[in-house]
């Protein structure tokens, strides 16, 4: 199971590195939000430790739902969806190898968005580094496994780009909120963290592991 994960996620990689589709768009559109953001609201430096916070993980859920879309929808456009489904390999594997695939991605968008970040908001986040970085470590880690069950069901309808923040935001709230909180806390704010701190964790450990239970159920309907 792990060779053919490690197969599907060198797959996914290499089309990413040169089609560059689902981290561009996904960038773009964060920039966009956070520009909106910035532009719109006139902050001093405590409400953008604040706030910003909250506008950064808002802007990463949405445009990380435009690089989520792209999971799936590659085999499903090119014709490949079936052989997939018809390789002999375990189908957890599948869900293993996309799930590292996003996990990948998403970190990746949320590592170019922040220094974006920081620049229109105008917070300090170097001596926060190694904090901000586990923090998006274990947003992306919860994001991309809700993200990757629910992509395998979207991309098997004919709105899947509607579907997907249908399915996926609801179920997301509680990670995104402790990655809100967390963040800001590493921004400056003084606020006590330890709760939500535990349930990303939490929130990672068993949606990863029920998303990769069920997900060959999913692929199978």
């Amino acid at each position: 199971m792990i060779s053919a994960a490690i197969t599907i996620l060198w797959k996914d990689l290499k089309i990413e590195l040169r089609t560059k589709e689902a981290v561009s768009a996904a960038f773009v559109f964060c920039v966009l939000t956070l520009v909106i953001f910035n532009f719109a609201l006139d902050m001093n430096s405590d409400e953008a430790r604040r706030l910003g916070a909250g506008f950064f993980w808002v802007a990463f859920a949405f445009g990380g739902i435009l690089a989520l879309n792209r999971s799936f929808a590659i085999e499903k456009e090119t014709g490949c969806s079936r052989a997939l489904m018809l390789a002999p390999v375990d189908r957890s594997a599948i869900f293993l190898g996309k799930f590292i695939a996003n996990i990948i991605f998403m970190f990746l968008i949320e590592l170019l968005v922040l220094p974006l970040f920081t620049i229109f908001f105008d917070v300090p986040t170097g001596r926060a580094i190694g904090t901000l970085l586990t923090i998006f470590i274990l947003g992306a880690v919860g994001f991309s496994a809700v993200g990757t069950l629910f992509s395998a069901v979207a991309a098997n309808t004919r709105m899947r780009e509607l579907l997907l923040p249908i399915l996926l935001l609801p179920v997301t709230i509680p990670a995104l909120i402790a990655a809100v909180e967390t963040t800001s806390w590493a921004l400056g704010t003084e606020m006590s963290v330890s709760f939500w701190f535990k349930l990303l964790i939490v929130y990672d450990a068993v949606f990863a592991t029920a998303c990769f239970l069920v997900f060959e159920y999913v692929l199978e309907e």
